[in-house]
């Protein structure tokens, strides 16, 4: 019996060991991505990579190369290109992937480019194009468009940009409608412990969704609506309330109303279509009445209490059929449920 355990245990610790090499071999294969983090749906992956770095900014503002590295000033340190870059405001979304194994970073370099091409980019600029791009200033101004010093939380070591081999570096723009990406690539040429990098390629990806900042501020002043307007045509309020399911204005709308009026009387000109907003919550229908009745408040008490004149203004009401968000959820509603003054 003592014969048959033993037989038996040594046939479970084979196994048990082989179990472990297997697992140990298959390691690189079980990688995951960090958590939290996702692909963009405009961009996909290098096949076999995996996220170590996520960032979505909901509004931010990026420099994208589009001509060679023309030095630096020695003072202020400002990088020069042959044109200006491309300065976007918008959702920012920055990635890093990790690609271990025998991967060059030519290979992902030549992926991404080939692909983003199928799908419609247009190339704004392409290292790998310019011969200038190859020497080290160059190279240190392409990193510093990467972040420098605002490097994203990613689970390997930010220096890995700055130790990589600097004639590996590959770096590209492109641009689809309001999307512009940028897509760098360095080779990492083996494992090491101290920047948490392994053996291959290294990409970093910033995806900028141009668009204009939603106005978010409970009172917008004056100067701030007449800026909106002149910019986007609209300006959002916040600061107009009402009880749910009514159409009285509630006495601390008056800081508001107030900021509306200032901007109509500095700009006699200035004709205005008030729009009520709400959201999802309730029937369409008494939505859309009650949308009408906010707008149609508004214009009435600014020209009660304020004596701007009727003809400069008009009220109307789309109930919940423009959202900025989601009306899934609480704070999603609350941004929907607005009055907008939008430019005749």
């Amino acid at each position: 019996m003592e014969q048959a355990r033993s037989l038996r245990w040594q046939g479970w610790a084979r196994g048990a060991v082989l179990a472990l090499a297997a697992w140990a071999a298959a390691g690189p294969a079980l990688a995951q991505d960090m958590a939290g983090a996702r692909d963009h749906p405009l961009l996909k992956r290098f096949g076999g990579s995996h996220i170590v770095g996520y960032e979505a900014r909901n509004f931010d503002e990026i420099d994208f190369q589009t001509s060679t590295y023309a030095g630096h000033d020695s003072r202020s340190r400002e990088r020069r290109y042959a044109e200006a870059p491309l300065h976007l405001e918008g959702k920012l979304t920055r990635y890093w992937y990790e690609a271990p194994g025998d991967i060059r970073s030519v290979e992902v370099f030549r992926n991404y480019v080939n692909d983003l091409a199928a799908s419609g980019f247009e190339t704004l600029y392409d290292s790998s194009k310019d011969a200038k791009a190859k020497s080290w200033p160059a190279f240190l101004a392409t990193f510093s468009d990467t972040g420098g010093r605002d490097f994203i939380k990613n689970t390997r070591s930010p220096m890995v940009f700055v130790a990589a081999a600097q004639n590996t570096i590959r770096t590209g723009t492109f641009r689809k409608g309001n999307a512009t990406v940028r897509v760098i690539v360095v080779d990492w040429p083996k494992e090491d412990k101290v920047y948490k990098a392994r053996q291959g390629a290294y990409i970093a990806v910033d995806i900028l969704e141009a668009r204009a900042m939603e106005q978010k501020m409970e009172v917008v002043s004056a100067s701030e609506i007449e800026k909106s307007l002149t910019a986007n045509g609209k300006v959002a309020i916040y600061g107009i309330h009402f009880d749910t399911g009514k159409a009285d204005i509630k006495l601390e709308s008056k800081p508001s109303l107030d900021q509306i009026a200032a901007f109509l009387k500095a700009d006699p000109k200035a004709r205005l279509h008030v729009v009520g907003h709400t959201d999802s919550v309730g029937g369409f229908d008494s939505n859309l009445s009650l949308s009408r009745r906010r707008a149609e408040a508004v214009v009435a008490a600014l020209m009660k209490d304020y004596g701007i004149a009727a003809g400069r203004l008009v009220g109307n009401g789309v109930a919940s059929l423009a959202p900025v968000a989601s009306n899934a959820t609480d704070e999603g509603r609350a941004r929907n449920r607005r009055v907008e003054l939008v430019l005749q």
